[in-house]
């Protein structure tokens, strides 16, 4: 299959019919095989029951619908998982995302090469206490994650198969799918200004408490992807350094005591920083030592993606 179009949906009953006409006067003319793949994510008023009916009506609509409300980075997770396409192409079911960059999009995964295109709504049609902190955001984002793109979590980008089926997206990691697939190894990520319309119908999912989620699930990856298989060097380096410092202190107390004798230890704070950092120290290091034997009797401890093989039977 050429083409699939991944479109997670909570309660969009309206836009359904439009979005699905629409993406088929898009992506009919262009001559592929394509299958649309609707992730009902729970919905609670009739979004099933439209697609099943679109499904009906048409054979490329596939329907998966959870028994209850995961998020979009379990419904984009189970949507990569089913998707056949060559290329896979995500956006949102709201109508804020256009059909129409569908043919850009995938020509720039199959003739231009790339692994990964992210839409940027460089002109967006949202209240400005939303566009602001998602401005923060993506410029955490960028320096934190080193990928220059202005909108990491614009739902519409197209990506190349093998992308796809190599990362996990979990938690509220769909805005980091581009941070996920460089760890993975896929390197040419592209953006493409993207238009960005006003919402048709329904209210925004929108919460400011995801943001809070973002970050700490931004420093979740940083940290898997730095240490996920070897914990060790992050909390034994900050363990032996905390306990350094502490047992220079303690050993320069005593040094003072030794020598002058014109006060207890235990008299000074300096003391009790010492042994504080001591302390740490050691619970730090033996966590790196339980890290280390957990991940080393992990099944997942020594899977690798291989990019592809040769000389091999």
């Amino acid at each position: 299959m050429n083409l699939s179009i991944l479109i997670p949906i909570y309660n969009e009953e309206e836009s359904l019919p439009e979005l699905e006409s629409w993406i088929r006067q898009v992506v009919e003319p262009m001559g592929l095989s394509y299958e649309i793949l609707m992730v009902d994510d729970g919905s609670s008023d009739r979004s099933w029951e439209i697609i099943q009916a679109l499904s009906t009506q048409n054979p490329c609509v596939v329907g998966i619908k959870f028994r209850r409300n995961y998020g979009k980075s379990a419904a984009l997770n189970v949507g990569f998982t089913h998707a056949k396409g060559k290329v896979i192409i995500t956006m949102d079911a709201d109508l804020q995302d256009s059909p129409e960059e569908i043919p850009a999009l995938y020509r720039m995964i199959m003739e231009d090469k790339f692994d990964l295109v992210s839409g940027w709504k460089q002109k967006r049609h949202d209240p400005i206490s939303k566009t602001i902190p998602s401005k923060f955001f993506n410029w955490i984002t960028r320096i934190v994650s080193g990928i220059r793109l202005n909108d990491f979590n614009c739902g519409l980008k197209a990506y190349r198969q093998e992308v796809v089926k190599s990362i996990e997206v979990f938690g509220e990691m769909h805005r980091y799918i581009p941070l996920l697939a460089k760890q993975a190894g896929f390197k040419k990520i592209g953006e493409k200004v993207v238009e960005h319309r006003a919402r048709k119908y329904g209210v925004t999912k929108f919460g400011l408490e995801r943001f809070l989620n973002g970050f700490l699930d931004l420093m979740t990856l940083v940290f898997l992807g730095r240490f996920g298989k070897k914990p060790m060097h992050f909390f034994g380096t900050f363990g032996v350094l905390s306990f350094l410092i502490g047992f220079i202190i303690l050993i320069y107390l005593s040094i003072v005591k030794i020598m002058y004798q014109t006060y207890g230890i235990a008299d000074r704070p300096l003391f009790y920083f010492g042994i504080l950092t001591v302390i740490i120290g050691t619970q730090l290091f033996v966590t790196g030592f339980l890290a280390e034997l957990i991940t080393r009797n992990a099944a997942d401890r020594n899977q690798y993606l291989i990019e592809e093989k040769t000389g091999i039977q």
